[in-house]
């Protein structure tokens, strides 16, 4: 009896799910930032605690600062490979593969976080989507981070004040708007600005105000400029479409409720950013300046001249994104672009 009992113990222990399959299969999240401290690491972790909370045999794990060795250009890559299950990834990293990502960096596009609310579940939304999932990739979330101008030696403010600058802007068609305002850039990863502004390779730059404060170049760039509403940049949580696949609905649909818990986070934490950033910038000395409307219009033109005419010849479903992305918003913000400006400049802060 003793030996039959044993015999049905092991039939049993044999049938249980191995750890790392069914159940208990862990997920990877890398990034580049700062933990605790930068909004899309704690983002990533209120996603998490309501993914494990939800999706049964599912264990997630963070891997800040590029901690798992995986280079920020080379997320892609591993993602479509599947030897990283996911990643908070900005979208206009991977344009050489899908240069309709663009869109999701274009300069004064999208100028402010109502407007990124606005394109959540849109067209535009089901596009980019389609478009991430050819490219082995799935997005999870819709984290939109608004930044601005950040500088060593001098303020900035309309386009001529960027003249003869050394500049990056993490996108190849904002920085073609730069060239055209008569700056020089250089494309590097946010995470390779403060080396850069240390050596004086780099004099200036585009960004998040949450990239600015945890990656701390605060203490190299001496002046900002803030309320531009030129920069918002897509970043969102996105898995590796393999390891979608392999999910199954239940474990799909708990994914997409965090995501969505995860989303309205994300918003609530960018809408007091620049406040916060604005206190931590005045403690480090650092000079302060609002753009006005009138810099922001100038600004608008040139970025449509330049960045947003160039995306229009990137293929015919860039410029199907890009005209619907401002029906879209004129829909949501007035019937016109005056409209939309005075819209974003309504009842302004003051610093």
């Amino acid at each position: 009896m003793r030996f039959v009992i044993i015999c049905c113990l092991l039939l049993f222990a044999n049938l249980l799910p191995v750890r790392g399959e069914a159940f208990g299969q862990e997920l990877r999240i890398s990034h580049q930032w700062a933990e605790g401290t930068d909004g899309r690491d704690r983002a990533a972790r209120a996603f998490v605690q309501e993914a494990e909370s939800r999706a049964t045999g599912l264990i997630f794990r963070i891997y800040p600062k590029s901690s798992l060795n995986i280079k920020p250009d080379e997320l892609l890559n591993a993602l479509r490979n599947n030897t990283l299950e996911m990643a908070i990834y900005p979208l206009t990293y991977a344009v050489a593969q899908a240069p309709e990502f663009s869109l999701a960096g274009l300069p004064g596009l999208v100028p402010n976080l109502d407007a990124a609310r606005a394109l959540k579940g849109s067209e535009i939304h089901t596009t980019l989507q389609s478009i991430a999932e050819a490219n082995g990739i799935r997005i999870l979330t819709w984290w939109w981070s608004p930044g601005g101008f950040f500088a060593k030696n001098r303020e900035i403010t309309d386009p001529q004040s960027v003249q003869g600058l050394r500049m990056r802007a993490a996108d190849p068609l904002f920085e073609l708007m730069l060239q055209e305002a008569g700056a020089s850039v250089i494309n590097i990863p946010s995470t390779e600005a403060y080396a850069a502004l240390q050596s004086g390779s780099l004099d200036a730059l585009l960004t998040s105000y949450e990239g600015f404060v945890s990656l701390r170049l605060y203490e190299q760039a001496k002046f900002a400029t803030v309320g531009s509403t030129l920069f918002m940049s897509l970043t969102p949580l996105v898995m590796s479409l393999a390891t979608w696949k392999k999910l199954s609905p239940e474990q799909r649909s708990a994914l997409e409720e965090a995501a969505e818990i995860s989303d309205s986070y994300f918003e609530s934490i960018q809408r007091d950013v620049e406040r916060r950033m604005v206190t931590t910038l005045r403690n480090a000395g650092v000079a302060i300046h609002r753009m006005t409307k009138k810099d922001y219009i100038t600004w608008l033109g040139l970025a449509q001249k330049t960045a947003w005419l160039e995306y229009t010849k990137t293929n015919p479903r860039a410029q199907d994104l890009l005209t619907t992305t401002v029906i879209t918003l004129l829909e949501n913000f007035g019937s016109n672009k005056d409209d939309l400006i005075d819209s974003i400049y309504k009842d302004e802060p003051k610093n």
